[in-house]
């Protein structure tokens, strides 16, 4: 498939380079496609010899026939792309296709050099199939198939793209099941740390259950934290999720939904999720409000527990003996 994206023909101001993952049990193909930028296209209109001065004159398309122009070459671009993907695959391996369109550009304002994804959409083969794309109006066609980018490219505004290839991350551990061992009687306010941040992933599987979404867990500290990445091709919800849990016995402070934002940036996610088995104080809520961030506290946890089928319970004051008592058990050993 990625050599079929490799050989597709495109004028020399288009270069063809792209990254492609696929799952094989979603059936799910993502791509990210490097794109012109409005400076790679050409503007030349036409070219006249003027006799009186013997020399030649360019006229050159407007501002408004170069930003059409460039609309319409990328998405001319991801159709062309989506097809060929699906053309490549004869045996069906393939249901559905995300294209990611970046942009690598120098920032005028800034002297920067910026990446952004300018346009993204998904379409499953059934889709694909029902399209004559010799008659569509490119445009209108990535419209239809519920694409998501600005109402004008050529300004390079930055859209989520619906999903991203996996990439394969130290931090992420291996998943194990954890929830079906839980029942009333246990305290999740006492668990084990690593039990604990099994536990988030598989409740947050089950949260994020969008076809072709992925839940990966990284490594935790002994504090009790644990990050987890989600990657949601849905529409509304969906893009790069960073979600954080700590298993508390105490009130949750501002520094951590601070550490919590300062994630979500440096990930470059859409959005950050923090979960505690405890509470979170008033500056905390104060700190989080108008960010892209979501505070659950452990009534929360235990409601969304209880939605995927695992009854716990919560209880503060005992976690607090019991994890005394194993710090003092360690020290005397």
């Amino acid at each position: 498939m990625s050599h079929a994206v490799d050989n597709l023909v495109f004028p020399e101001c288009i270069n063809v380079n792209h990254e492609l993952d696929y799952d094989a049990a979603s059936k799910c193909c993502v791509i990210d496609f490097n794109l012109p930028k409005p400076d790679d296209l050409p503007t030349l209109k036409e070219v006249r010899f003027v006799q009186s001065r013997s020399e030649f004159t360019e006229k050159h398309i407007s501002d408004a026939e170069r930003g059409r122009l460039y609309d319409s070459v990328l998405y001319q671009i991801a159709l062309r792309v989506i097809v060929a993907a699906f053309a490549a695959d004869a045996n069906g391996y393939v249901q559905r296709v995300t294209f990611n369109g970046w942009v690598d550009y120098v920032d005028k304002a800034s002297g920067m050099d910026e990446r952004s994804c300018v346009l993204t959409v998904a379409a499953n083969r059934s889709d694909i199939d029902r399209i004559d794309f010799e008659r569509v109006d490119p445009k209108q066609c990535f419209r239809a198939l519920k694409g998501v980018a600005a109402s004008k490219l050529i300004g390079l505004a930055p859209v989520a793209p619906l999903q991203r290839p996996r990439i394969v991350d130290s931090r992420f551990i291996e998943s194990r099941d954890v929830a079906s061992g839980i029942d009333l009687g246990t305290n999740i306010a006492a668990m084990d740390w690593q039990e604990f941040e099994q536990l988030v992933r598989q409740l947050f599987e089950r949260v994020f259950s969008t076809p072709g979404s992925e839940v990966r867990v990284t490594q935790a500290s002994r504090d009790g934290g644990v990050d987890a990445i989600v990657f949601d091709p849905d529409p509304i919800k969906g893009g790069k999720i960073v979600i954080q849990a700590k298993r508390y016995t105490n009130t949750v402070g501002v520094g951590a939904v601070r550490d919590l934002y300062g994630t979500v940036l440096n990930e470059g996610a859409s959005k950050g999720i923090l979960v505690t088995t405890s509470t979170y104080g008033p500056d905390a809520h104060k700190f989080a409000a108008g960010k892209p961030l979501t505070l659950l506290d452990g009534g929360n946890l235990l409601s969304l527990l209880e939605g995927i089928g695992v009854k716990a319970r919560i209880d503060l004051r005992e976690a607090k003996a019991l994890l005394s008592e194993s710090e003092q058990s360690v020290i005397r050993r």
